[in-house]
């Protein structure tokens, strides 16, 4: 099933770069909970994570998968993150960490974003600990 979800991840990865936000829902469970960086307060439903969706903030972004680690039904997943600030046309440029949750139909339940220095606290939120090797699949 691991690596089930990694190509279910890989798949919803490609479909928002390309701006296809309804395969992205179709995807998704209708009690996700997406829990954003820096405390800011969670998204949940399908409804909810359909408007963060939308570009408003950045004229452009782009996330892409450096490797995923999977533990169960959950999936660690590394990528970078490239946008554009709309308005400002500030460049961002960096490397983060998400970690997916999975049911056993295959839909994320849970997502949970951090930080690039989190990446520990990442490791251990998909049940790894820093010393354990990533897994690139």
């Amino acid at each position: 099933m691991s690596q089930d979800n990694v190509q279910a991840l890989r798949s919803v990865y490609e479909a928002f770069n390309r701006g296809d936000f309804e395969a992205v829902m179709r995807a998704v469970h209708p009690d996700i909970e997406f829990v954003r960086f820096g405390g800011q307060s969670p998204v949940r439903g399908l409804a909810a994570l359909r408007e963060w969706m939308e570009p408003d903030a950045f004229e452009d972004q782009r996330f892409e998968p450096l490797d995923f680690t999977p533990n169960g039904n959950k999936v660690l997943v590394r990528h970078h993150f490239t946008g554009r600030g709309a308005g400002s046309g500030m460049a961002l440029d960096f490397t983060s960490f998400a970690v997916f949750i999975l049911d056993d139909d295959g839909l994320v339940t849970r997502l949970e974003a951090f930080f690039p220095y989190e990446e520990a606290k990442a490791l251990q939120t998909v049940g790894l600990s820093g010393q354990d090797a990533r897994a690139d699949s």
